[in-house]
């Protein structure tokens, strides 16, 4: 809030309505109501939307022509709605603290300097474990966008839009994420 707060749309404004309005119905197929879901949309170009743990929903005005309807906006809801379903924050702490471990370990063994245990365990393990929660937040985030009676095939167009939009993004292994060109599975 303190990095976007003031760039925060008010919850009249019909971007808030649109993003709420298909929030509110992923939610609550998502198995998740008890939580105190809030959702902000941040007038903003970047292409992109998170969530927070605990319900804490962002989503920046740049991705709202690229999903275009609510179909498009449940595809993408879905999957970071997906993230808290699947608790995916809770993985990567878990994650990350074997990871440093692993790196200490290392240092002893193999690189006291911990450059080469950085990029492998940065390449090896923590990028792929990131597009790994991406993949199962995508199947994720498309049953529960079923389940709330969106189009599913909405997803294909949105993930199409974002490639175009996307031109100059980094090679996949050098990414967290998937490459939107890259089919589901």
């Amino acid at each position: 809030m303190s990095q976007y707060g003031h760039s925060i749309l008010p919850p009249h404004h019909p971007a808030s309505h649109f993003v709420r309005k298909v929030a509110e119905k992923i939610v609550q197929v998502s198995g998740m109501g008890g939580l105190k879901w809030e959702v902000h949309v941040i007038d903003n170009p970047e292409k992109n939307a998170f969530v927070l743990p605990g319900g804490k929903i962002f989503v920046f005005t740049g991705i709202l022509p690229i999903v275009q309807t609510e179909d498009g906006l449940a595809a993408v809801l879905g999957h970071e709605i997906a993230h808290q379903v699947a608790r995916h924050s809770a993985e990567k702490l878990s994650t990350t603290q074997l990871v440093l471990l692993s790196q200490i370990l290392l240092s002893f063994f193999i690189d006291p300097g911990f450059i080469f245990n950085r990029l492998l365990l940065q390449f090896g393990v923590l990028m792929p474990f990131s597009r790994r929660c991406e993949v199962e937040a995508d199947y994720i985030g498309m049953k529960l966008m079923a389940q709330a009676c969106y189009d599913p095939e909405a997803a294909v167009g949105v993930w199409k839009r974002m490639k175009e939009a996307e031109r100059q993004a980094p090679p996949e292994y050098l990414s967290t994420h998937p490459s939107n060109g890259k089919p589901f599975v």
